[in-house]
């Protein structure tokens, strides 16, 4: 069964259904995020490059037309319009890393319109997801203050591809390594690691497991010291770093307790025993919440290790996107729901200092100082350019958190999110509606559709 399939089923009988009506002129979707979750200054774009993939794979096969079939109990006879259905339509995104607002379009699509059906939920599966994560990950960076960040998401992660994605996203936003062995070398990050308490279980006592370890493994070791007592851990391991043949270097790793009083402790402990090159790493329920504290509170931890809160991102797990349809077939359409009303036509973004960002029509001359931020990734079904890179995200990642103001930098208390009925996008409605009643004004056919 092919990636065809990734779809919801009234996806597939609104697609069947619009090549039995002949519809199947162009049609254009904007994705893109409602608003911010909470305590949430910005969002990074993420998940555009699986997304590429998949589209330029594309096709229905004979299988996937059977296994739609017996999912709406129908003959496949019935279902055989959709074989062979691929994507040859045009796609404009905002690449990786680039920091995003809410209400501005992630990705916009134009395609046939059962072509753009289809691929609806495989699209707003990646996206949804990766940018939700990619925004975590940023936000512990940020609360870091320069400080390394590892990821140790992998085992609390929604299985293991969100797990090679964690690592990867947390990669391009800023952390330094990560334990995931596979992200490690399929995307030529930093691997880093330690031990579990099992590990120290399993030996006698901590001396024997530490210089058992350090036996194994080559190079600088970290040693966990808080399976038993955690002092007594610390002075363990301080004797068997001074004892090593390679040297008194590696680290300690606090998992447990109030990390920032242990970190104290430790670091006396520490530097009593000639070791202040020896660094402190902490983990165990972290999250940019509990990292902004232990900063501001000077303890004196050398890297922070994050894991289940940012794999998952705990606070914020769903990130409410939409995609919607904004033209079909030459025409502007909008919906007009409480709430959830859209913005018709096809629209550019411009990002101008301060991220005072405008929302506008594709073709419109820009604002002064504006810059787009939706490229041109795909036409005809086919990328306009080589695959994306991780270094190259990594580069417009950084380049954008340097500019953004300090208001939307703040972990507990930035500025509440700008509505996606925003002076860019209300603007750009009114211009649409005025055209449309002009035109029924001068006794013209209306301009525009409207969804309820």
């Amino acid at each position: 069964m092919s990636e065809a399939m990734t779809t919801d089923l009234y996806e597939a009988t609104m697609a069947l259904s619009y090549l039995r009506e002949g519809m199947t002129g162009p049609a254009t979707f904007d994705l893109y995020a409602r608003g911010l979750p909470p305590e949430r200054g910005f969002l990074v774009a993420a998940g555009l490059e699986p997304a590429l993939d998949f589209l330029s794979g594309f096709r229905v096969e004979p299988e996937d037309v059977a296994a739609f079939a017996a999912a709406m109990h129908r003959p496949s006879e019935d279902l055989e319009p959709l074989l062979g259905l691929g994507f040859d339509g045009e796609v404009r995104a905002v690449p990786e890393g680039r920091i995003v607002l809410a209400g501005e379009p992630l990705l916009e699509l134009t395609a046939p319109l059962p072509q753009a059906q289809l691929v609806e939920t495989y699209l707003m599966v990646q996206l949804s997801h990766q940018t939700t994560i990619a925004s975590k990950a940023a936000r512990c960076v940020l609360a870091a203050k320069g400080r390394p960040v590892v990821d140790f998401s992998l085992r609390r992660t929604h299985g293991p591809w969100a797990g090679m994605q964690s690592a990867r996203l947390s990669a391009m936003t800023g952390f330094t390594a990560t334990s995931n062995v596979a992200a490690a070398a399929a995307y030529g990050i930093e691997a880093s690691g330690t031990m579990a308490h099992a590990y120290i279980e399993a030996f006698p006592d901590e001396e024997t497991a530490f210089r058992a370890f350090a036996r194994t493994h080559p190079g600088p070791v970290t040693f966990l010291v808080d399976t038993y007592d955690t002092t007594t851990g610390v002075a363990t391991a301080a004797r068997v770093l001074r004892e090593l043949e390679s040297g008194p270097s590696g680290a300690i790793r606090l998992d447990s307790g109030d990390l920032g009083e242990q970190a104290v402790r430790a670091r006396k402990i520490l530097d009593a025993a000639g070791l202040p090159e020896v660094r402190i790493v902490a983990s165990g329920g972290l999250d940019e919440y509990a990292l902004e504290e232990l900063v501001h509170a000077g303890a004196p931890i050398d890297v922070f290790a994050v894991g289940t809160r940012m794999g998952v991102s705990a606070d914020a797990a769903a990130l409410d996107t939409a995609y919607k349809l904004v033209a079909y077939d030459g025409t502007p359409v909008m919906k007009l729901s409480s709430a959830k009303a859209t913005a018709p036509g096809t629209k550019q973004v411009w990002r101008r200092p301060g991220y005072a960002d405008v929302i506008g029509e594709r073709d419109e001359l820009p604002p002064n100082g504006g810059a787009p931020l939706l490229e041109t990734v795909m036409r005809e079904g086919r990328r306009t350019g080589a695959p994306d890179t991780l270094d190259r995200a990594r580069r417009r990642f950084a380049t954008d958190l340097a500019g953004l103001p300090p208001h939307a930098r703040r972990i507990r208390h930035p500025v509440p999110p700008r509505p996606a009925t925003s002076a860019g996008l209300a603007g750009l409605a009114g211009r649409v509606r005025h055209r449309i009643e002009h035109r029924l004004a001068a006794g013209g056919e209306a301009g525009g559709r409207q969804a309820a």
